[in-house]
């Protein structure tokens, strides 16, 4: 079973792993190629010495483009306040963590812990439950195309895993997995022609919206039927149209199952009337 099926929407022209190793052999390749590296003025090495603070450039420059991107939570969250889903929220101070405070009426505050791409140990292992927190989130603002959707989804859980069934302290009660690519060309989103909803100039499809389980001492499955529904979902889907009565056709869930000795995972994705993807592992 293949882990793209942990999401329903796939990237339109990711690069395929196959392709990906190639770059990366062509890059490592370039090192040997010593008449290119003289048209350009290099030694080997020179480009040896220079490529690791190359490399780090080229990132440092992407990741200042992803403090754009991250601006589309923060206009997502303005606009649930000015559709009174929400009372208001705190964004983060620079330097802090990047959590934001959500006062939800009827509810409380809700905490989102701002991450990147869910298949790194920062955004899945690196953050800490607020006790404030009525419930706890985090949110995946994920670019990358070196994957599809689904498989870091994946990648995200496996490492929520491992911290589940650790002894750190701190229980999440889902994750999001959402950013300015969603419903977009590059990422087509199965929900957004009947519940996309117009945010700033973009027409932005629902989340996906994954229930985690709670720790329970002595329990052999964790959520693994998707019984949990905390309330922050339904306050988030209601500003894309869903009703109560609709969203567990919309919510998805992780769980955990123990069976001879071994932790079972499972993670299903909702999007519709009858229409669900499932990866388990």
């Amino acid at each position: 079973m293949s882990s793209e099926l942990a999401a329903p929407c796939r990237h339109a022209g990711a690069p395929p792993d196959s392709l990906v190793e190639r770059v990366a052999a062509a890059i490592a390749g370039v090192a040997t190629d010593k008449e290119f590296l003289s048209r350009s003025g290099l030694t080997s090495e020179e480009f040896n010495r220079a490529l690791p603070a190359a490399i780090e450039r080229i990132r440092g420059s992407a990741a200042a483009s992803n403090s754009d991107r991250r601006h589309f939570l923060s206009v997502l969250l303005e606009s649930l306040a000015a559709s009174g889903l929400i009372e208001g929220f705190e964004s983060p101070r620079y330097g802090d963590d990047t959590v934001y405070r959500l006062q939800v009426p009827n509810l409380g505050v809700v905490a989102i812990i701002q991450k990147g791409c869910p298949d790194g140990a920062h955004s899945s292992t690196r953050w800490e439950v607020q006790d404030w927190a009525k419930e706890s989130y985090l949110w995946w603002l994920c670019p990358s195309m070196a994957h599809q959707p689904g498989e870091h989804i994946a990648k995200g859980v496996n490492r929520l895993r491992g911290r589940f069934f650790g002894t750190q302290p701190g229980e999440l009660d889902g994750v999001v997995f959402h950013n300015e690519m969603c419903g977009g060309n590059q990422r087509p989103c199965p929900k957004l022609v009947d519940y996309g909803v117009r945010i700033g100039d973009q027409l932005v499809p629902p989340p996906c919206i994954y229930v985690l389980p709670r720790r329970q001492s002595g329990a052999t499955e964790w959520n693994w039927d998707g019984s949990r529904m905390p309330r922050f979902p339904s306050v988030l889907l209601a500003h894309f149209g869903i009703d109560n009565e609709s969203l567990p056709r919309f919510v998805g869930h992780v769980g955990f199952q123990e069976r001879g000795g071994s932790i079972r995972t499972t993670i299903v994705s909702r999007y519709g009337s009858g229409r669900s993807t499932t990866f388990r592992s």
